[in-house]
Order: C-alpha cells, then structure tokens, then sequence
C-alpha cells in the first residue's frame, strides 16, 4: 500500500528536519538550547530530550573522547510550546575518560537529569551476543502501513498523530494492536533507521539513534496485558533511560532493535533493548523504566 499523498513530505526533508532538532545551540560556555519540534503539540517526545542533552554533552567534549553511555532520568514532561535549555557540568576530564552532567531545563524547572561517560578509543577483550534470527527488513511492511490498517480503532482526534510521517522509518517483525492486541510473550523486534541518508557526523548518528531508543521500550512491558499506546485507559511515560554504545555504526541504515521486558509491576514496567546492525555487530544496548498506570 502506497501511502504517499501530495501533501506528504520528502524523507530527505524529514530527515534534515530531525538532523535540525538535534543541532543544539551555545548561548554561552556549557549552556545551550534545543530547538523546537515544528508543529509539535503537547509532550515532547523523550528520545528528543535524550537526543538533544546527549549532543550538548558531545559538544563539551573534545573529539578525542567518545560517548560510550549515558544514564538520563526525566523529571517532568516537556512541553512542546518552549524550547529547553541544557545546562553541562564537566565532572570529569581524564587521558582515557571523562565525565559530563546535563539538566534539561524548561521555563527554569528541571524536565531531566543526564550523565555521560566518554572513553578514548582503545582495543580490548572481545565477545557479543548473538543477534536474533528475524526476517530482513526487506520482507516486512512499513509501521505506518500497518498504523494506517488500524486507524480506524483510535478516537478520531489521535488519528493524525499516528499517521503523521516521522523522520524514523520502522518495520516491527509482529506489529501490535494500537488500543488492545492479544496478550502475548514481552519481546519483540523493530527494525529501525533514519528515513533519508545523514551527513557523516559520528555524533550525529549516536545522537539519532538516542533519539530512536526511546521509541518501542516501554511498549515491550505492555504486551503481555493486551494493551497499546492509544488505550484510553492507560497513562504512560518513560521515568528512567539508559543507554551504552558499544560500537560505530550509522543510524541511515537498518539497525534491529530487540527488547524484552522481565518484570512488570506497581504501575512501572521494566525493559531492556539490544541494537544490532544489520551484519550482526551489538552496536548499542538500552534500559528503561517507565510508568504503566491503568485509571
């Protein structure tokens, strides 16, 4: 199904607009400001604040040094109506590794706290795990297909969220129900990668693909209950978000996100991810805990 409509716009013009909102500006030594979503309306997206904070950090550290994990706790949601300012503390500057600490900051409140850590490249022990045997990218349809075949379950006010085009492309190896699906194991695997080619910016793609970590996580927790993210019954939103990077990699081409979710409970869900690149290579690895409240 081709879902292109002459008001659609080009992936490679989504794609710059992503690039644009993870392109932070100094205002002054370790303070800067995120830009906007154009067009956003109500919360911002986690995986932008994740994205944006994790590129203040880089933009405090020379080049020497690379982002190898970050730990990030949201505090309050962020609102699409003002643009946030990050605030880096340089804890740390060693010869191998260095240390930064970012608040996200909104109308002069606190939204996220984050820590990064950033190593010198260096050789050392090897061994991964194995990436899950899933069908190609190339064998399965586009998320927003699949949103669109189940469009018509959502209230008529979310309907252009879920269809509206996203700078992310996704292909999910069993796509789920968007209000209710079958209760079934809490794993799955989403095939992910920017919709158009990046410039060839390392701290771009490790800035891109924060922003896309945040993305199917928390809905691991959720399956084995038969719920979806339009559920009117449920309120959501990520409490806590790690990640580590393990290896170089770029986020224009297809990466496969498996997660599992090994507990759930007292209105939190628990979940983990692993990001491998298409030849196999564990990139990334993710953790989060998120709020699953049921009213």
């Amino acid at each position: 199904m081709d879902l292109r409509a002459p008001g659609d716009i080009e992936p490679e013009a989504l794609v710059a607009g992503l690039a644009a909102l993870l392109d932070v500006e100094e205002l002054d030594t370790d303070l800067y400001r995120g830009p906007r979503q154009p067009g956003g309306e109500g919360r911002v997206f986690g995986g932008q604040v994740i994205a944006q904070a994790l590129q203040a950090a880089q933009r405090s550290t020379g080049d020497d040094k690379v982002a190898h994990s970050l730990h990030a706790y949201f505090m309050r949601p962020g609102s699409e109506d003002h643009p946030i300012v990050y605030r880096v503390n340089r804890d740390f500057d060693g010869r191998s590794f260095a240390t930064r600490r970012v608040v996200a900051l909104q109308r002069g409140k606190p939204i996220l706290n984050l820590a990064a850590s950033f190593q010198a490249p260096e050789d050392g022990l090897t061994h991964q795990d194995a990436m899950p045997d899933v069908p190609s990218p190339d064998d399965l349809r586009p998320d927003r297909e699949a949103r669109a075949a189940l469009v018509e379950e959502v209230p008529n006010r979310f309907r252009r969220q879920v269809l509206r085009q996203r700078p992310i492309e996704t292909r999910s190896v069993r796509p789920r129900g968007l209000v209710t699906s079958p209760p079934a194991e809490p794993r799955q695997a989403i095939w992910f990668r920017a919709a158009a080619p990046l410039p060839d910016d390392p701290a771009l793609h490790r800035a891109v693909l924060a922003y896309a970590s945040d993305m199917g996580l928390l809905g691991t927790a959720m399956m084995p209950h038969g719920i979806g993210w339009m559920n009117p019954a449920l309120q959501s939103a990520s409490l806590d978000h790690a990640l580590w990077l393990h290896e170089a990699f770029r986020a224009d081409d297809w990466l496969l996100y498996a997660t599992d979710s090994p507990w759930t409970g007292h209105a939190r869900g628990f979940n983990r991810g692993r990001i491998f690149s298409r030849d196999g290579r564990l990139v990334a690895s993710t953790a989060q805990e998120g709020l699953l409240r049921m009213r």
